[in-house]
């Protein structure tokens, strides 16, 4: 007995020949083209791809018509709130506009970014936006704008959450500013011996947040010892093993300043660990506002961010959907600047 033979695939080719139209027609009619197609001869294409079973190659189109509908966003954890925020405020604009979003996690390790941008590239996202500090110093940093500058000359569009960015689309975050704000809001509150738990000195967002808390201090003649800065990893352990050593120091502080919310909430446990009461025996504050931090005991006191409007922001600034507040478009290089807003909650009461 001889073996079935299996039957291939229907190709476009047959659907033209079956519905009796050029091959031209036939993909204009099935492929989503911008040049219309006589009514009745889409019609007729249409049911010939029906009877004969053909689906269209969806790869083969975006490979023709140089991207996807994907959205391509590179955070550094994915299991940061902070991320996550960001994430679901891109993923909010992307359904708006009918694309779909991957993401991808770099550890904010600068060389997994640029071989993840690489990898990408391959695969035709529409849209790429990266989330997160810049590393100052990266070896990386010129082949990866490398690597973007390419993708935007055949099509695809960019857009960072971060630092300035230019020539690329960037959401721009004040961390100075709202660094700044937080140290003049806690002066206010009595407090006088502060301690920072900050990031690796090459993460620039936790540099520009410690030099925005202590230029904050100093307009209120507070100075802030470098005895009192402890650099630690950029998560939430970073911020309790700070913590414990800002302890086994003996500084005398009365607040402990996280430069963000993560490390804060490492902070408070840390404290806690030494029979410290958070807030009532040394306050703390953190940054971002991330959701968790207003359901912890005492409440974090924090720089409020719009995550969900950052992530929003960048979708629509790389598509080049975004509108400022008045309705215009954004200015020359693309840019949108994120207002911030100190919180002050339980965890820093008035001294």
């Amino acid at each position: 007995m001889s073996a079935p033979v299996s039957k291939s695939p229907a190709t476009l080719h047959d659907v033209a020949r079956e519905a009796g139209v050029s091959l031209a027609t036939a993909s204009r009619s099935l492929n989503g083209s911008t040049r219309k197609v006589n009514e009745a001869y889409r019609q007729r294409v249409v049911e010939a791809a029906q009877r004969l079973g053909y689906t269209t190659n969806l790869f083969a189109q975006a490979v023709a018509k140089g991207s996807t509908t994907t959205v391509a966003l590179l955070v550094a954890d994915i299991a940061d709130p902070y991320f996550s925020s960001i994430a679901a405020g891109v993923i909010d604009a992307a359904n708006e506009e009918g694309l779909v979003v991957t993401i991808a996690v770099t550890g904010r390790n600068a060389q997994r970014e640029l071989d993840t941008v690489r990898a990408l590239r391959g695969q035709r996202p529409r849209v790429m936006i990266l989330a997160g500090s810049r590393t100052t110093g990266s070896a990386f940093e010129e082949q990866l704008r490398g690597e973007l500058a390419s993708f935007e000359d055949t099509g695809g569009k960019v857009a960072f959450i971060s630092q300035d960015a230019a020539p690329f689309a960037t959401v721009l975050l004040d961390n100075r500013g709202g660094a700044r704000d937080l140290a003049v809001a806690l002066a206010s509150l009595g407090y006088r011996d502060f301690a920072v738990i900050t990031g690796p000195p090459e993460i620039r967002t936790a540099e520009e947040r410690l030099e925005g808390f202590t230029a904050g201090l100093a307009e209120r003649g507070i100075p802030l010892p470098p005895e009192r800065i402890i650099h630690a990893d950029f998560t939430r352990d970073g911020g309790y093993r700070g913590t414990r050593e800002l302890l086994a120091s003996g500084a005398s502080v009365d607040l402990v300043f996280a430069v963000n919310d993560v490390m804060a909430v490492g902070v408070v446990s840390a404290l806690r660990e030494a029979g410290i009461v958070p807030g009532a025996g040394i306050g703390v504050a953190g940054y971002d506002d991330i959701p968790t931090v207003r359901d912890i005991t005492p409440a974090l006191t924090t720089v409020r961010i719009p995550l969900e409007d950052v992530g929003r922001r960048a979708l629509q600034l790389a598509t080049g959907s975004a509108h400022d507040d008045a309705g215009s478009a954004p200015g020359p290089g693309r840019t949108a600047a994120i207002r911030t807003e100190t919180v002050i909650r339980g965890s820093t009461p008035p001294r």
